[in-house]
């Protein structure tokens, strides 16, 4: 048996790549689906299936794309069975995220016919519980999915779990572990909700929803469309050509790390540095009918974050171009600068009350502990230029988070509503305060 976890970080998604007999299955397939026919190359087997365990809300699926490169089949029903080689994929209808999820219970005949694996897709996840409220009432989703659960716990403890989504992910909630896999006893033992009662389950699951994901209706749209389709591959820019761009109205979307995009970037451009959920915080700002343009540090890495733009559904990447403020100003291009406070400079200025503190960690996160007098402005308000309405704008505006990276890409969105200065922390966050004497305040 022939077994891959291919994950997407960007994301917070998993997809899987199992083979035997010559014959491979990918299922919950990234749109970059280059990967899966290079690990079919390495492997020496043909990819016969590309399977989803249900439609996908916070990505666009690349099932169609590699199905149309493979010729793969990529219909499975509940009950089906597809076996390659010595593999058995059964798939068991796990509704609770989606009405039509499947989960993909996994037998290697080679040594028995008991299940080995599942492929959960977003139904029990390591550490957390899918989210139940993306397709019907949250409350009739919480009580399918108590349901589901009690069917793959009977899959017996020894069965290894392995979901669609991992820490970063918006389908699931604040525990959803980082840890890419688990087993079923192990989540049995250590997640207590598994052990309650149909109407305490929905009760705890429902308390403290995450933000929808962005973007919901446009993927899950591109997702049921089922084709094959894809925009056109964006033009590597010189500089003539991003200049006619950016006069024309293209949006920018710089890539780099946060301390070189403060060193020289174009007027309005949006920080979207490395790291997980990059291209979910993407769709907080972006529409899908936004023509954009994407500055990296250089253009294999604008290609990659143009590939996550497409796998959220913003299908208006036009050009691409590096990242060079030295050339720009040269070509008679505006460059602005940006600055960052370290966490020790941060609690100066507040004791002197020469800055006020926007906080755009969650609001799950802001509850268990933020700074009397600061503004709770988490990444899903970041749509709404009137978010800061009730704020001071004569003085300056330090943007945290929990680490820096959420931070570097609100204050870049901030800075395009035309406050006052507007400076990032770096280096830490809200959490690191109290050890320099800053109390946090609990609750609302």
């Amino acid at each position: 048996m022939i077994f891959h976890q291919v994950l997407y970080d960007d994301l917070g998604c998993a997809s899987y790549f199992l083979a035997d007999g010559g014959q491979a299955v990918v299922v919950d397939a990234r749109w970059d689906v280059d990967v899966y026919v290079e690990l079919a190359a390495a492997e020496h087997v043909r990819i016969a299936h590309v399977l989803d365990t249900h439609q996908h809300a916070d990505h666009v699926s690349g099932r169609e794309r590699l199905a149309a490169l493979t010729g793969a089949r990529t219909e499975i029903a509940a009950g089906d069975e597809i076996e390659v080689g010595a593999l058995r994929l059964r798939a068991l209808a796990t509704p609770g995220h989606r009405p039509e999820h499947l989960s993909i219970v996994v037998s290697d005949l080679s040594r028995g016919e008991d299940p080995w694996l599942v492929l959960a897709g977003d139904s029990l996840l390591v550490g957390d519980l899918a989210r139940p409220d993306l397709a019907v009432e949250a409350r009739t989703g919480a009580r399918d999915l108590h349901r589901t659960l009690r069917e793959l716990l009977r899959l017996g403890d020894g069965v290894e779990l392995w979901p669609a989504h991992v820490g970063g992910s918006l389908c699931g909630g604040a525990r959803l572990s980082g840890k890419t896999s688990s087993t079923i006893g192990y989540e049995r033992a250590h997640n207590p909700l598994l052990a309650v009662e149909e109407a305490q389950f929905a009760d705890e699951l429902l308390r403290e929803l995450p933000p929808r994901p962005p973007n919901i209706e446009r993927v899950v749209g591109l997702n049921r469309a089922r084709t094959a389709s894809a925009p056109p591959p964006p033009a590597d820019l010189e500089l003539s050509a991003l200049l006619d761009e950016i006069a024309a109205g293209a949006r920018v979307v710089d890539g780099r790390a946060p301390d070189a995009f403060d060193a020289g970037h174009l007027p309005g451009a949006i920080n979207l540095p490395a790291g997980r959920a990059r291209g979910t915080r993407a769709g907080w700002v972006l529409r899908p009918e936004d023509r954009l343009v994407v500055v990296d540090s250089d253009r294999d890495s604008a290609r990659a974050l143009a590939r996550t733009l497409n796998a959220v559904g913003l299908w208006g990447v036009v050009g691409l171009a590096a990242g060079e403020p030295e050339r720009w100003l040269e070509r008679g291009l505006e460059v602005r600068r940006a600055s960052s406070l370290d966490v020790a400079t941060l609690v100066e200025r507040l004791r002197r009350d020469e800055i006020q503190l926007i906080d755009v960690r969650e609001r799950g996160e802001w509850r268990r502990g933020h700074v009397a007098g600061s503004r709770s402005v988490p990444l899903h308000r970041l749509a709404d230029p009137n978010a800061l309405a009730s704020s001071r704008t004569s003085g300056s505006l330090a943007v945290a988070c929990a680490g820096g990276m959420r931070a570097a890409f609100a204050a870049s969105v901030i800075r395009r509503w035309g406050h006052a200065e507007v400076v990032r922390v770096a280096g830490g966050g809200v959490g690191d305060l109290p050890r320099h004497g800053v109390a946090l305040t609990r609750g609302e």
